[in-house]
């Protein structure tokens, strides 16, 4: 059922929780203005909680629920008190719920589960490497962000897929509200349930500002995390030439082992 526009006076305001009644209240005690519609439309139209959006090949998905995301962060600054200045902060609400959206969190929105298409080609006797693969998330235990970048490796049985896919892969997963560590497990997760490798690789390294702007705030601490599966745990020698490739510097390929 539509919600009110929470701009009608309270004694009209129907359906309602007593959550969003405290938000719109609080919008208004820091002078932040109304609620903005899930699409971007101007203040005071009716919200719409959900929109569709159809990911790369993949089904449609729901949108996230903007209203409420503006609601919270409504509240959110309430909570901050009147040390903080309400000049400029009318937009805050929307700007932030956008870049969630339609940025960080924008892996929601494309396939729920993100599969590697194989290539219809013959895959070559050689172990296939994809380094350098930028990716932005968010922590999902204190909602800052975390970047870096991400090696891919396996060594194909039947199947491979394209490198750009590999790419697309990491950025749809990173995309959430994730920790690193089972980051490197989805992204394995997808890999063999797309191409069943004979055995596949993922090394992470990236900073977190969870730890560099707060807590032990070590601003040039980085967090790496590998994961081996199949013949990379078993055969020593695959192991060593898998990982120093993935440890190479940029530029460097075979010769760097």
């Amino acid at each position: 059922m539509p919600v009110p526009c929470p701009a009608a006076p309270a004694g009209k305001r129907k359906n309602q929780s007593e959550f969003e009644r405290q938000a719109i209240e609080a919008g208004a005690s820091v002078g932040l203005g109304r609620v903005a519609t899930t699409d971007g439309g101007s203040r005071g139209k009716q919200a719409k909680s959900v929109r569709t959006r159809r990911g790369r090949g993949g089904p449609t998905r729901p949108a996230f629920n903007r209203r409420k995301m503006e609601t919270g962060l409504r509240m959110f600054l309430r909570g901050l008190g009147p040390v903080v200045s309400r000049r400029d902060l009318r937009e805050t609400p929307r700007l932030v719920t956008r870049a969630f959206s339609d940025e960080l969190l924008a892996g929601y929105l494309q396939d729920g589960h993100p599969l590697l298409e194989p290539l219809l080609d013959a895959p070559p006797e050689a172990l296939v490497v994809v380094r350098g693969v930028r990716f932005v998330s968010v922590c999902r235990h204190h909602l800052l962000p975390f970047q870096g970048s991400a090696s891919v490796a396996y060594l194909p049985d039947s199947r491979m897929a394209g490198f750009s896919s590999v790419a697309r892969l990491v950025d749809t997963l990173a995309r959430r509200l994730q920790l690193q560590e089972e980051l490197s497990e989805q992204i394995l997760d997808r890999l063999e349930e797309s191409l069943a490798p004979r055995g596949s690789a993922c090394l992470l390294e990236a900073t977190h500002q969870c730890m560099t702007c707060r807590g032990a705030r070590q601003r040039d601490s980085r967090v790496a995390t590998l994961r081996l599966r199949g013949i990379f745990t078993k055969d020593r020698g695959l192991r060593r030439e898998v990982v120093s490739l993935l440890q190479a510097p940029p530029g460097a390929g075979w010769e760097a082992r």
